[in-house]
């Protein structure tokens, strides 16, 4: 299977490695828990290097639907920046794992709570509980501690990490990646790279690359059809273009054109949250340092991003799906991998275009 193509969306080129990473500076990270109930794990997103608490950078959050119990969205939509890296984990987990972001800082900064501000950890998370025994609390704060140590440009995606338990038009969904590069007016290419976590939608809804799949596999297993929809999507879009949070939120709101055309309705019980943040500067903690004098794209010009943000969100859900392999957990739930159901040949319908830029 690895070797099948797989639908190309859009015309604009990807980033050398298709992910979120291709924004220079990104790292991403997994902790998986696989061993037999237990199906979860934890994802973490830096957005560079650095500590984000010294050195925060703009962000801006959509909420699609607003069934979830993610963290740190008030302050975030308030002040505009992240202070820690971005987390991912299961809905009984967020907790936990917002604690390991606190303590995290506090070592790296002992005066925050003190002299310094108290820290906004940002943890997001879907309900893997259909396979994942959630009740368990399983995820521990060494486990964010390990992926967040093994953040690297590389990254698996799939069943892994937050993914691991996680459920797709009731089929195996998970972690997916991909990037889009644009053309900017000053002739500088911007990448916009976006990561899911994709645990949402019914069978009968699935639209790959435009091809309304979802019918043709319901007929295979008519009864898993009949299930509501009871799941999430967390959509994280990193830029490195230079965007204030006002142009990043609407950056974010994109990123819905491209999760819809999967055929998400953002039903009744699915959060579906969008987060976007710029890599092109960052904002100090310390008022005694200076802030950026940066140069923000104009409104304009922003429609080459839009793209950007809608294709590759597309592309990364359909990532997470086909690299997904089929899990079983509690109770021998099951979720079966959409490349177990959907054969390969079908895929070369699926022609991807010839895009319309070319990289340097």
């Amino acid at each position: 299977m690895a070797s099948t193509t797989l639908p190309y969306i859009g015309h604009l080129l990807q980033g050398a490695r298709n992910a979120i990473t291709d924004v220079e500076g990104v790292t991403v990270g997994h902790q998986t828990l696989d061993d037999g109930a237990l199906q979860t794990g934890v994802t973490v997103i830096r957005p560079h290097a650095g500590d984000p608490f010294r050195d925060k950078v703009p962000a801006a959050a959509v909420v699609l639907n607003g069934f979830g119990k993610s963290v740190g969205l008030v302050q975030l939509a308030e002040l505009g920046v992240l202070e820690t890296p971005i987390a991912l984990t299961n809905t009984f987990s967020v907790g936990t794992v917002a604690t390991a972001q606190i303590r995290h800082c506090v070592a790296a900064n002992p005066e925050s709570g003190r002299s310094l501000p108290t820290v906004n950890p940002l943890v997001f998370e879907c309900n893997d509980g259909f396979l994942n025994d959630i009740q368990r609390m399983a995820v521990t704060e060494a486990d964010y501690l390990r992926a967040l140590d093994s953040a690297g440009a590389e990254f698996a995606q799939g069943s892994v990490g937050a993914g691991r338990g996680m459920s797709s038009f009731q089929l195996k969904g998970g972690i997916g990646s991909a990037s889009r590069r644009v053309s900017a007016s000053d002739g500088k290419l911007h990448t916009v790279g976006t990561l899911v976590l994709a645990n949402y939608g019914r069978r009968p809804q699935l639209v790959l690359a435009g091809h309304a799949v979802g019918e043709q596999l319901s007929a295979q297993r008519p009864a898993e059809c009949k299930e509501p929809e009871k799941g999430s999507i967390i959509i994280v879009v990193a830029t490195d273009a230079p965007l204030d949070a006002r142009q990043l939120r609407r950056l974010a709101l994109r990123a819905g054109a491209g999760l819809a055309r999967t055929g998400s309705v953002f039903g009744h019980g699915s959060g579906d949250i969008v987060l976007a943040f710029s890599t092109a500067y960052t904002v100090p903690e310390r008022v005694d340092r200076p802030m950026p004098a940066i140069a923000m794209l104009h409104d304009g010009l922003l429609d080459g991003l839009f793209q950007a943000s809608a294709d590759s969100t597309e592309q990364a859900i359909i990532h997470a799906l086909w690299r997904a392999t089929a899990v079983t957990g509690r109770d021998g739930n099951h979720r079966a991998a959409l490349s177990e159901l959907l054969p390969p040949s079908s895929l070369s319908s699926f022609a991807p275009p010839t895009p319309l830029q070319a990289l340097p």
